[in-house]
């Protein structure tokens, strides 16, 4: 504990990862040190994310929606007609605000908020707020042999070379280094540590032994598996027993049609196998916290920053163009065979040699029971678990908060925990103020924040949920309306009934979206076909 009785803070952020993947949200995988954290703390139902990776994390580190900070998409350079995929320095992060408090602050993982990740500058974690960095500044790649990965400011990709070296277990047992040498460096001082996964976004990349575990698991296939879900997500209260099941993506075949099911079987498995490992990982840093006597006093905060991902990856040439749209692709393994990227059932996914992504048939069970994916903001896309634990603050009997809540409220969370305070300004200039709220009173159960509407805007999907009412759409797609309350799962579209309604909170989107700097999608598809741009379109 620290000297002066504040909280340490850990935040915890997978990626990719569905609503109802882990354990104590109704999944198949074994999380037995997330699940222990719900079970002694206090998890959300109806927390959102921003429907994709660098748009939330920019909201998550800045308490504002992502367009106000520069991030509207991802992190490319479209300036100065589009956005210019950097954080913007005329923000403040959470971990600026907590080492402006006294805080020791640490980022073990991904970045994904920096144009330039070859060169220091002032996007980088180091330039932001944070004491020690180790991580990626890309947003995805090979879990054996990442890209862009720093320690500090110093390149150290060479690292990653030494036989049995594993991404996930690299920002886990870092995370630990970091906690070990603020006990010995800096006792009585809070910390803040961002614990940021790249698990378990695509590649399928895991130890065989994980994989092995979970044999079988999946073979009964996403039918029946989401249907499984559902019943364990109303037992523990977090699904209303009267929302519909969505139906089957209908891109999505019955199981009982699909030829290659042990391959298919064997992707879910994986998958399952590389947030077993992030579990793992989470434990290890939790033991410390334990050894240490921090635990107690510790803020835990667990989220994802998008739904499943839908993405697939046709076999050849067509998937090497997909991820290279995005990232730059490792030809050979560590040992020099080639990196075959692709869903080719000819293959096995977990090693390195491979390049697969797990796809919609089970981001569609991920994201159970809700409709859509990552990048659209359908619940689907944007519906996270949030796990609270902090013995000392809140709750320790597993509660639930069903307080409709987003990413920007995560740092008000944590500054009034740490008894910080946000500035008006940063190196003398004016910065916004957060657009969130702390839901430290809503998570003990107190004081409910009041009415406030929500925002959501991502290539054009759109959406606005005030009280009860959720209006949204995809691109180039009609408003429609649901009654989040009676169906969340977005079944029943009641715009034609209310054209009052969806007029005003059309309108409320549109002065939202005006506000923040949301730069319409068709002035966006207009820039990148005048540039030749690369980015697939939805």
């Amino acid at each position: 504990m620290s000297r002066d009785g504040r909280p340490d803070v850990l935040l915890v952020l997978a990626d990719d990862m569905g609503f109802s993947d882990i354990a104590s949200y109704g999944g198949e995988v074994r999380t037995p040190n997330l699940d222990r954290l719900a079970a002694g703390g206090v998890r959300m139902t109806q927390f959102y994310n921003t429907a994709r990776c660098s748009p939330s994390r920019a909201s998550l580190m800045t308490g504002l929606h992502p367009h106000q900070v520069g991030i509207g998409i991802l992190n490319f350079d479209d300036a100065p007609d589009g956005y210019p995929g950097n954080l913007s320095e005329d923000c403040a992060t959470v971990a600026e605000v907590c080492r402006d408090a006294g805080y020791a602050t640490y980022l073990s993982g991904k970045w994904h908020l920096a144009v330039d990740m070859e060169n220091p500058n002032p996007a980088w974690p180091t330039r932001r707020g944070f004491d020690r960095f180790f991580g990626t500044l890309e947003g995805a790649g090979s879990f054996y042999r990442p890209r862009t990965l720093v320690r500090q400011e110093t390149n150290i990709e060479h690292e990653a070379e030494e036989a049995g070296w594993f991404y996930t277990d690299a920002i886990s047992d870092t995370a630990v280094e970091f906690l070990a040498d603020h006990e010995d460096q800096r006792p009585d001082d809070p910390f803040f540590l961002f614990l940021s996964y790249t698990a378990p976004h695509w590649p399928l990349h895991a130890h065989d032994e994980d994989i092995a575990t979970y044999a079988g698991r999946f073979d009964a296939g996403w039918d029946r598996l989401r249907e499984e879900r559902l019943e364990r997500l109303v037992a523990e209260g977090i699904i209303d027993p009267s929302w519909q099941l969505t139906p089957r993506d209908e891109r999505v075949p019955a199981w009982e049609d699909v030829v290659d099911r042990e391959w298919e079987a064997s992707r879910m498995a994986t998958y399952a196998a590389q947030v077993d490992r992030m579990d793992q990982g989470i434990g290890r840093v939790l033991d410390q916290l334990e050894v240490t006597g921090r635990l107690d006093n510790t803020l835990v905060v667990f989220l994802s920053d998008n739904g499943g991902c839908a993405e697939e990856m046709p076999p050849g040439e067509g998937a090497r163009e997909f991820v290279t749209a995005f990232v730059p692709l490792q030809d050979t393994t560590r040992e020099g065979e080639p990196v075959v990227p692709g869903n080719d059932p000819a293959l096995r996914p977990g090693p390195e040699s491979t390049y697969m992504s797990y796809g919609r048939s089970w981001a569609n069970l991920s994201n159970t029971p809700f409709r859509e994916y990552k990048h659209w903001v359908h619940e689907g896309g944007i519906s996270t678990p949030f796990i609270a634990h902090w013995p000392a603050g809140l709750p320790t009997d597993g509660s639930l908060c069903r307080v409709p809540s987003q990413l920007v409220d995560v740092l008000p969370t944590i500054a009034e925990a740490a008894g910080a305070r946000y500035p008006a300004q940063r190196n003398g200039q004016d910065v916004p103020a957060v657009e969130g709220v702390s839901l430290l009173p809503a998570l003990r159960g107190e004081d409910e924040p009041g009415d406030r509407d929500l925002y959501w805007e991502h290539e054009g999907n759109c959406a606005v949920r005030r009280g009860r009412w959720k209006l949204v759409k995809k691109h180039r797609g009609a408003w429609e309306l649901y009654d989040i309350e009676a169906d969340r799962t977005e079944l029943r579209d009641l715009a034609g009934s209310h054209p009052d309604l969806v007029a005003t909170l059309a309108e409320a989107y549109q002065q939202w979206a005006d506000r923040c700097g949301v730069i319409p999608r068709e002035k966006v598809l207009e820039l990148y076909a005048a540039r030749g741009h690369g980015l697939p379109e939805e």
